[in-house]
C-alpha cells in the first residue's frame, strides 16, 4: 500500500510540475505565430495537468480502506479517475477538430519562429521521459489509472512530434497548421478510446480467462484424491482486492464438519496463489457424477 502511494504521488506531481511548464512553452509560442496547434498542443498539456490531479486523488481515494459503506474497499476509483481522464481527452480532441475545421476556411499562414522549434523539441523530450515513468510505475504497481495517465504523456509526445514536422512543412503549404491541429485532436480522440473502453470492460465485469480458470481448477485440485468439480466460479475485481465465489461438489453422507474443512482449506490455497478471497460453497454429489 505505502508503496503504491509512493509512485503515486511521484508520478502525479512530476507530471504537473513539467506539464505546467510545457504548457506555459508551447501556448507562448502558439500565441507568438499564431498557430493553431501549437495552441491546441499546449492546452493538451494543460490537460495533463488536470488528469494528473486525478491520478493523486484516485489514488488517495483507492488506497483507503474497506469500511461499512464500501466493504470490499475503493479499489475501483481507479476505473472511475481513469474514466474521467479519458472524458477530458475526448473534449480536447473535439475542441480542436472544430478549431482545424474553421482554420481551414480562413486560408490563415502560419509562420514558426525559433522559439516555436525549441518549445516542441523540448516537449517532446520532456513528454517520452514522462510517459516512460508511468508505464514502469504503473506496471510495477500494477494500476490501470497509472498507465491511462503515460497514455496520456505518449498522445502528447506523438502530438508535438507531428506539429514538429508540420513547423518544418509550415512555410510551404498555407493549410498544414490547420492539418495538423486535427490530426493531434484524432490521436487525442484514439487514446481516449482506448482507456475507455478498457475502464467500462473493467467496471462492467470481465468473464475471467480459460487459462484463469484452469490454473485455478489445477491448484485446487492438488492434494485431493477425488475429484472436487470445481465449478460455478465468480471473480469480481475491485482494484486491489479481489473476491471469488465458486462450487464444489462433495460426497453426500461427508459430515458438516469434514466439508467445512475442506472449503476451509480451498479458501486458504486459493489467496495464498491468486491472491482472491473466496467462498466455497458446498453442494451433495449424486451417485452417476
Amino acid at each position: 500500500m505505502e508503496e503504491s502511494k509512493k509512485y503515486n504521488l511521484r508520478a502525479g506531481w512530476f507530471s504537473i510540475i513539467g506539464n505546467i511548464t510545457l504548457s506555459a512553452l508551447k501556448y507562448w509560442a502558439g500565441i507568438t505565430t499564431g498557430s493553431l496547434a501549437l495552441v491546441a498542443d499546449a492546452w493538451h498539456s494543460i490537460s495533463d495537468v488536470v488528469t494528473s490531479a486525478i491520478v493523486l486523488i484516485g489514488g488517495k481515494i483507492s488506497r483507503k480502506p474497506a469500511d461499512d459503506d464500501h466493504p470490499f474497499g475503493h479499489g475501483r476509483a481507479e476505473h472511475i479517475a481513469s474514466m474521467i481522464i479519458g472524458v477530458v481527452l475526448a473534449i480536447v480532441a473535439f475542441d480542436f477538430i472544430i478549431g482545424g475545421i474553421e482554420k481551414f476556411g480562413t486560408r490563415e499562414h502560419t509562420y514558426y519562429s525559433t522559439f516555436a522549434w525549441i518549445a516542441i523539441i523540448i516537449s517532446i523530450v520532456v513528454n517520452e521521459i514522462m510517459t516512460q515513468y508511468s508505464f514502469w510505475a504503473g506496471k510495477k504497481i500494477k494500476s490501470n489509472m497509472l498507465i491511462a495517465d503515460g497514455w496520456h504523456h505518449r498522445t502528447d509526445a506523438l502530438s508535438s512530434v507531428i506539429v514538429l514536422i508540420g513547423i518544418a512543412l509550415g512555410s510551404s503549404f498555407w493549410w498544414t497548421d490547420a492539418v495538423l491541429s486535427i490530426i493531434v485532436a484524432l490521436m487525442i480522440g484514439y487514446a481516449c478510446y482506448e482507456i475507455l473502453s478498457k475502464e467500462m470492460t473493467a467496471l462492467l465485469g470481465e468473464s475471467p480467462s480459460n487459462d484463469l480458470l484452469s490454473s485455478i481448477r489445477e491448484t485446487t485440485q492438488q492434494g485431493f484424491d477425488f475429484p472436487l468439480h470445481l465449478h460455478h466460479i465468480h471473480i469480481h475485481n475491485y482494484g486491489k482486492h479481489t473476491e471469488m465465489s465458486c462450487h464444489i461438489k462433495l460426497p453426500a453422507k461427508m459430515s458438516i464438519e469434514d466439508a467445512h474443512e475442506i472449503c476451509t482449506r480451498l479458501e486458504k490455497v486459493i489467496e495464498s496463489e491468486f491472491g482472491f478471497f473466496t467462498t466455497v460453497h458446498p453442494e451433495p454429489l449424486k451417485w452417476e457424477e
